[in-house]
């Protein structure tokens, strides 16, 4: 696993779930056409754990569960302060680009669709957030996780530094 990845474990966690797409997928036999629907969902805590998942069923109920279940087994820790994120962030999947920048108190979430799903559930509260490219929403999700965990906080980037908290603003 790479150095960034943060797991969490599931239990005690009392976690909120948003539907991102549902799409009907169409798969072609010799015998026609079999309709099936794929649903990609975020789990968070809206407290800095959020997880995405991808569940695919013949009926959209189970799909979206399959989608709950799979995200619980994705998730991450993400260093939320005073309601926004520490730092601007970039970051790409696919054809998907997004870039993430806190804002001041009173902003709220401005992002768009898949974005929005993923920062409303980790509980960031004020950021500016920009996809270019790809609409695409599951490379949309994959791309803002990977910004998110990206993402360093003063304690860790000290704690890395071998430094006081002082000393990472102070030079």
């Amino acid at each position: 696993m790479a150095e960034g990845i943060r797991k969490v474990k599931t239990s005690d966690l009392e976690l909120k779930d948003r539907l991102v797409s549902i799409q009907r997928v169409t798969k072609v036999t010799k015998g026609g056409r079999t309709f099936s629907f794929s649903a990609i969902v975020v789990v968070g805590n809206e407290n800095g754990i959020v997880g995405h998942g991808l569940g695919k069923a013949s009926e959209v109920t189970t799909a979206i569960a399959k989608g709950i279940e799979d995200a619980k087994k994705n998730l991450i820790k993400v260093p939320v302060i005073n309601g926004t994120i520490p730092h601007e962030q970039t970051a790409k999947f696919g054809g998907a680009r997004v870039f993430v920048k806190p804002a001041s108190e009173g902003t709220g979430v401005k992002a768009g669709g898949a974005m929005r799903a993923v920062l409303e559930s980790v509980g960031v509260k004020n950021v500016l957030a920009k996809s270019k490219g790809s609409s695409n929403p599951h490379n949309l999700v994959k791309a803002t996780f990977a910004a998110l965990l990206e993402m360093r906080d003063p304690y860790a980037i000290a704690e890395h530094r071998g430094v006081k908290m002082e000393k990472v603003f102070n030079g």
